[in-house]
């Protein structure tokens, strides 16, 4: 018996699945033409970049880096043309194959390899890498005469290069490679594309000046990757020319005399604050670093024990010693303690009551009776040991204080130390002990815990010149732009140190006249065929202290615990010009080692004023 179909239910069931079909193709349907909308209408410019993209890439223009010059228009930094081999990761299909060609081929070595890959996360895939940099004339040639590699090529860049080489490195320091602290700390827009920033001295300094402004470049790439159109839509701003106020010639015979030693030489303009000598050594050779210093060149530096990368003239600190003293005894008479007419009685050693320790004077015979003059030409231990247990430590430091001894200068030079000008205060905070009297005598004669940096001599002996006028201290003079002045330097601060009685400045004064010009003084070889006037302040410190019976004997101790030496000195005193201080380390007698050296510097600041009629 056949089933009889349900010819009605048959009918509603295909009815209904018409009606599913026909929804789900209009659903289907609405969201093909929203995404069309979406796709063609809402976001069309955005794919149409994308799909350039693939074709067009926006990339930085690198600006052409300032130059540096002395005061005189003499390079101490610039740019050569050179060449780079790059490779852009987006257009190399097999990075470390081609890499492994490359080297092959002899285009790059083992350590261009581990470079590219330290500092390929830094960049975009888009970014042409930098692999090697500073070409050779024939890897140019012989790279661009056949060149198989998809992704490599060939960049013209400025190499920096610092012709003076080793001269004036603390100065101007160096660039090198940008590492991650860099990239953090400058400005991203401004540096996409930097390979090398200022690390030291000027260059770091004054970095952003230096370097400019990136501009930005439309390249369009062929099927192979290769470039084949490009279009500048904003050109790049060149950084700025600095001009120091460093003068090379003197800086040049200030590294000829320290040469072989450790020490450092400063001289600044007593009218400004302007620093013409910024001398430290050893020095080394800043084009080192541009590129990478090589391993052995690394190590040299690193395991020196003369610390050449040190900057002595702002970063070693040092007991000033007798140097100190003319400071020392203007204290004292502003603070009315003592008289232009004061005496002491030098017998070669002084004692504190009650006291079995002798603080023995530099000459054991002793200087017999002095004033405030005598002692400072004759640098008499005994005078300021008197004058500073008088004084005591408050009224000391409070006196130097005012020289800005302790304090930093504000030089515009990255690294500067401060010193230490000591106190009772000082004391218990970075020892946790009590003051003692006798370190009050020893720091009278710029011995134990104070110490200073040759930068912070020559700002404290400038202001003795100037009469109280203390000036911060600058390399910068000027800016430039394509030979035009754009901006003269605004000098730094400077303050008076409150004047009680002027005649006290004269003495003290006249004490460093008498120490060059006295048949006592203890600078009187200076003043053979001086055709100016100086005033000066010899100073021998000792690196460690000797027990009161002990004789100091150089040639009995190793070289590094022999005094250093020192001198500074003004000129002409009527009418300072040029403020000086050397410290030569473990040399002996400022006055032998240290002094002669102040005299060959100012010797040509004074000639070329002569030429110029001044």
């Amino acid at each position: 018996m056949n089933k009889i179909s349900n010819t009605s239910l048959e009918s509603q069931i295909f009815s209904n699945r018409v009606i599913l079909s026909i929804a789900f193709i209009l659903i289907l349907t609405i969201i093909l033409i929203s995404r069309v909308f979406n796709l063609q209408i809402n976001n069309y410019e955005y794919y149409t970049e994308e799909s350039l993209g693939n074709q067009m890439r926006t990339l930085p223009i690198t600006p052409t880096r300032g130059d540096i010059f002395d005061r005189n228009g003499k390079i101490l930094a610039t740019n050569q043309l050179a060449y780079r081999l790059t490779l852009t990761p987006e257009k190399t299909k097999d990075i470390v194959k081609t890499l492994l060609a490359l080297k092959e081929r002899k285009f790059i070595n083992d350590k261009d390899i581990a470079a590219f890959k330290k500092y390929r996360g830094r960049y975009k895939n888009f970014h042409s890498i930098p692999l090697k940099h500073k070409l050779s004339e024939k890897q140019v040639a012989e790279f661009l005469v056949n060149n198989p590699f998809i992704g490599i090529d060939i960049e013209p860049y400025f190499h920096r290069v610092y012709p003076n080489g080793a001269s004036s490195v603390h100065v101007v320091g160096y660039v090198s490679r940008m590492n991650k602290k860099d990239k953090s700390f400058y400005n991203k827009e401004d540096y996409l594309g930097t390979s090398f920033v200022g690390k030291t001295g000027i260059e770091r300094q004054y970095e952003t000046l230096l370097h400019g402004k990136n501009g930005k470049k439309q390249i369009e790439r062929n099927a192979a990757g290769r470039v084949v159109n490009t279009e500048i839509i904003q050109e790049s701003k060149t950084g700025v020319d600095l001009y120091l106020s460093i003068d090379l010639d003197m800086q040049k015979k200030a590294e000829s005399l320290l040469k072989g030693r450790r020490g450092s030489i400063v001289a600044i303009d007593a009218t400004n604050g302007e620093v013409l000598v910024m001398v430290s050594t050893p020095i080394y050779n800043p084009n080192w670093f541009v590129n990478g210093i090589s391993h052995k060149n690394y190590k040299q530096l690193q395991t020196s024990k003369d610390i050449p990368q040190l900057n002595r003239a702002i970063q070693g600190l040092y007991p000033p010693g007798s140097t100190v003293k003319p400071m020392v005894a203007l204290a004292g008479l502003e603070q009315g303690l003592i008289t232009a007419h004061s005496e002491s009685y030098c017998p070669g050693f002084f004692k504190l009551p009650n006291v079995k320790r002798k603080f023995n004077d530099w000459k054991r015979s002793g200087h017999g009776v002095v004033n405030v003059k005598d002692s400072i030409a004759q640098s008499c231990d005994v005078f300021f040991y008197e004058l500073a247990n008088k004084m005591g430590i408050d009224n000391l430091h409070d006196g130097l204080e005012l020289f800005n001894f302790g304090k930093k200068t504000g030089i515009d030079i990255p690294g500067e130390r401060g010193g230490i000008l000591p106190s009772k205060a000082w004391k218990k905070i970075n020892k946790n002990e009590p003051w003692y009297r006798g370190e009050t005598l020893i720091t009278g004669i710029g011995q134990g815990f104070m110490t200073t940096s040759p930068l912070q001599l020559a700002v404290s002996t400038a202001a003795l010149a100037n009469k109280g006028v203390i000036f911060q201290p600058k390399i910068l003079k000027s800016i430039q732009v394509s030979g035009e002045v754009i901006k003269e330097v605004v000098r730094g601060y400077s303050k008076q140190i409150p004047i009680k009685d002027i005649h006290n400045w004269e003495n003290v004064i006249d004490g460093m006249k008498r120490t060059i010009y006295s048949p006592k003084g203890t600078g009187r070889r200076l003043n053979k065929k001086l055709s100016y006037t100086l005033a000066g302040k010899t100073g021998t410190a000792q690196v460690f202290g000797l027990d009161a019976e002990e004789q100091y004997i150089a040639a009995n101790l190793d070289e590094r615990l022999r005094d250093h030496a020192l001198f500074t000195g003004f000129a002409p005193i009527e009418s300072p010009k040029i403020v000086i201080a050397v410290i030569v380390e473990n040399a002996g007698s400022g006055s032998a080692k240290a002094a002669p050296l102040a005299k060959k510097v100012l010797d040509i600041y004074f000639k070329k004023l002569a030429k110029k009629g001044l």
